[in-house]
C-alpha cells in the first residue's frame, strides 16, 4: 500500500500492521508471528501456500487444506498468461539443454555460470526487446533491485509512479538516490516534477513507470510518458514483467504496444510470468548492459540461472513468434470474460490479462475466497494492507489456454458467490435494525 492510498505497491506488509506499536525483540517477534500463523491455519481462515500437485495449466492437482483429499481446480490465479510453461515444445527444449549442460552450473555468470544458452538468450532479447543489448538474472527482483541500485548515484534523482513495485523500491533503497513519487499515471505531475528537477539535482534524472500494474491490470500511458521525458531528458525506465509476451501486435510488450520502443531507455522483464518459469532480464544499449555485468551486485554475486531455465525461456520464444495463436488467444478469453463480467453488472474494461473484481466493503473476504475455493475456483484474493481496505478485490488472471467453458464456469461462481454476501450483508443490516 502506497502512503497516497493508491492501489498497487507492494513497499508494505502484514507485519506493519501485525507488530504496530508493539516493541518486541527478536524472539518475541518471531514466536509473536509463528503463534498468528498457526491459529490462522488451525482455524481453517487461510488459504496461502495451496499444494499443486500438477503441471501449470488451465486444470491444476491440490491438495484439499479441507479435507486433505486430491482435488481439480480451474486456474484462474497463475501469470502463465499464453498457457506454456507445460508446452511440448518447451519440454522437448528443456530434456535437450539436460542433456548436454545437466541441470544445474555452479556459479556465476561472469566466472564459470555462463553457457551458449546464456547467451543466445540475450541476444534473442535483446531482439525481441529492440534493444542493442540485454542480460539476463536468476529472478525478476534480483534484476530491479540490481538495475536500479548499480545504475542510480547519490547525485540523481528519481521520479517513479506511486505504485511501484517493491523491487523498484528496494533497489533504489541500495542505491542512495533521491526519490520522489507521483500519483499513478497522473502525467501532468510528473511533467511539473519534471520541471522542478532542473533546480532539485545535480545529476541525471530517472523516470519509473510499470507497463502493466499487477494489481489493477492497467496501463501506463507510455504513448504520453515516453516522449515527455525525452523532451525533458530524463531516463526513462520500464518495468515491463506482466507486459512481455503480452501486450504489442507480437507480444514483444507494453513499449511496443504504445510504438515507442526507441524512446524506452531501459526495460526490465521477468520469465515468472508469460514465461512461466523464473528469472529476469535487463535490456538496453551495449554501455548499460556491459556496465550492469559489474556493478549490479545481484548478478555479480549471484549463481547463474541453470541452463534448463534458459532453455524453457527460449523454447517460450519460439512459440510466442512462431505461434501468434496464443496471444490471439489469451486476448480472445480476456474479452469474452470481460463481456460476461460487465453483465453481471461489474464495471471491468481490461487492458490486461488481469481483470481486478472489486470487493464490497460488506464483503468477508476470507469467506469469500473459501466459497471460490469450495466450488473449484482457484482465485487469488487481495486483501489489506496489500491494498487500502477499500480496494479488496480478487484477481482474475485470464490464460490463453482456457476454454470458453472454464470462462462460463467461473461467470457462475461468481455470480453465486456474490449472491451469497450480498443477501449474508442484508441479513445482517435487516438483523440490526430489528434489534
Amino acid at each position: 500500500m502506497t502512503g497516497n492510498g493508491t492501489s498497487g505497491g507492494e513497499n508494505f506488509s502484514l507485519r506493519d500492521i501485525l507488530l504496530r506499536g508493539r516493541k518486541l525483540n527478536f524472539a518475541e517477534r518471531t514466536q509473536f508471528f509463528s503463534n498468528w500463523i498457526q491459529e490462522r491455519a488451525a482455524c481453517g481462515d487461510s488459504l496461502y501456500m495451496r499444494h499443486i500437485l500438477s503441471p501449470a495449466d488451465r486444470q491444476v492437482s491440490i491438495l484439499d487444506p479441507d479435507t486433505g483429499q486430491e482435488r481439480s481446480m480451474l486456474m484462474f490465479g497463475s501469470n502463465n498468461y499464453l498457457g506454456l510453461a507445460n508446452h511440448p515444445h518447451v519440454q522437448r527444449r528443456v530434456k535437450e539443454a539436460i542433456d548436454q549442460f545437466g541441470v544445474g552450473i555452479g556459479g556465476p555468470p561472469l566466472l564459470n555460470g555462463y553457457t551458449r544458452l546464456h547467451h543466445e538468450l540475450e541476444t534473442r532479447l535483446a531482439t525481441f526487446k529492440s534493444k542493442q543489448a540485454a542480460l539476463v538474472f536468476s529472478s525478476g527482483y534480483g534484476a530491479n533491485v540490481g538495475m536500479m541500485s548499480a545504475l542510480v548515484s547519490k547525485h540523481d534523482l528519481v521520479l517513479h509512479d506511486a505504485s511501484s513495485h517493491a523491487s523498484f523500491h528496494d533497489g533504489l533503497k541500495m542505491g542512495g538516490a533521491t526519490s520522489m513519487k507521483f500519483a499513478h499515471n497522473d502525467v501532468a505531475e510528473l511533467e511539473q516534477r519534471l520541471d522542478a528537477a532542473k533546480t532539485q539535482t545535480r545529476g541525471d534524472v530517472f523516470v519509473g513507470v510499470e507497463g502493466v500494474y499487477s494489481m489493477d491490470g492497467d496501463l501506463a500511458p507510455l504513448d504520453k510518458i515516453a516522449p515527455l521525458c525525452r523532451e525533458k531528458g530524463a531516463i526513462l525506465v520500464l518495468d515491463d514483467a506482466h507486459g512481455t509476451g503480452v501486450l504489442g501486435a507480437s507480444g514483444h510488450g507494453t513499449d511496443a504496444h504504445f510504438g515507442v520502443e526507441d524512446d524506452v531507455d531501459i526495460v526490465m522483464g521477468t520469465f515468472s510470468k508469460a514465461f512461466g518459469v523464473v528469472g529476469g532480464f535487463v535490456a538496453s544499449s551495449q554501455e548499460v548492459v556491459d556496465y550492469l555485468r559489474f556493478f549490479a551486485r545481484s548478478y555479480f554475486f549471484s549463481a547463474s540461472m541453470p541452463p534448463v531455465v534458459a532453455a524453457s525461456v527460449l523454447g517460450c520464444l519460439d512459440i510466442i513468434e512462431r505461434e501468434p495463436g496464443h496471444l490471439l488467444g489469451l486476448r480472445a478469453n480476456t474479452r469474452y470474460l470481460a463481456r460476461g463480467l460487465r453483465r453481471l453488472g461489474f464495471d471491468v474494461n481490461p487492458e490486461s490479462a488481469i481483470i481486478p473484481l472489486m470487493a464490497p466493503r460488506s464483503m468477508n473476504l476470507r469467506k469469500a475466497s473459501f466459497d471460490f475455493h469450495r466450488r473449484g475456483i482457484f482465485l487469488n484474493s487481495i486483501e489489506y494492507p496489500a491494498v487500502p481496505s477499500h480496494k479488496q478485490r480478487f484477481r482474475i488472471s485470464v490464460m490463453a489456454s482456457h476454454t470458453q467453458r472454464d470462462l462460463d464456469r467461473l461467470l457462475s461462481v461468481i455470480e453465486e458467490v456474490w449472491a451469497i454476501h450480498t443477501q449474508e450483508r442484508r441479513l445482517d443490516l435487516h438483523a440490526a435494525a430489528a434489534a
